[in-house]
């Protein structure tokens, strides 16, 4: 079993995203079309909480980015899953799991932005701010969490510990 205590145990994120849809909901305008774009693999579980969350029409996109091996950042985001849809004219929400170094939302903001989308923005259900190194633009933050490698709730290490209900923080097996 992994020692991974609970950061943000199931109520406490169950509780934030139904306040994240409403926020959403609310600068979007009740009738506007959202389409969110989920970023694979990690914001999964996020984006499947938070659509349900969101009250009116919402269409789903997913992009595959890696950009880490283990508990590291590679420094390096390579594009595994490109959107089968364009965004042009459309108002675009990115769904990511957690901003850490801020290097793969700049490179996703940047790619997304020559597409063409009416608006673009970004909802994150973690940030830790104190790991960046781009500067990035995020307009919905979940939670703000410490400089600790987390895993559950579609975050994973090497793939393992997706499944778990809450987030954790990765101590070692």
């Amino acid at each position: 079993m992994p020692k991974t205590p609970a950061l943000l145990d199931e109520t406490t994120l169950q509780t934030r995203i139904a306040e994240l849809g409403k926020e959403i909901r609310e600068v979007y305008g009740e009738d506007t079309p959202i389409t969110c774009i989920g970023v694979l693999k990690g914001s999964i579980i996020f984006l499947s909480d938070l659509v349900r969350c969101i009250d009116g029409p919402v269409e789903l996109e997913f992009l595959g980015v890696s950009s880490y091996r283990g508990t590291e950042s590679t420094g390096e985001v390579r594009i595994t899953h490109d959107l089968h849809n364009s965004i042009a004219g459309k108002h675009v929400l990115v769904v990511e799991d957690i901003v850490d170094t801020g290097l793969t939302l700049s490179y996703l903001r940047d790619m997304l932005e020559v597409r063409e989308p009416a608006s673009l923005r970004v909802v994150a259900l973690l940030d830790k701010p104190s790991r960046r190194t781009s500067p990035v633009q995020v307009e919905f933050i979940g939670f703000e969490i410490p400089d600790a490698f987390v895993v559950g709730y579609g975050l994973d290490l090497d793939e393992r510990y997706r499944n778990l209900p809450y987030v954790g923080i990765y101590q070692g097996d």
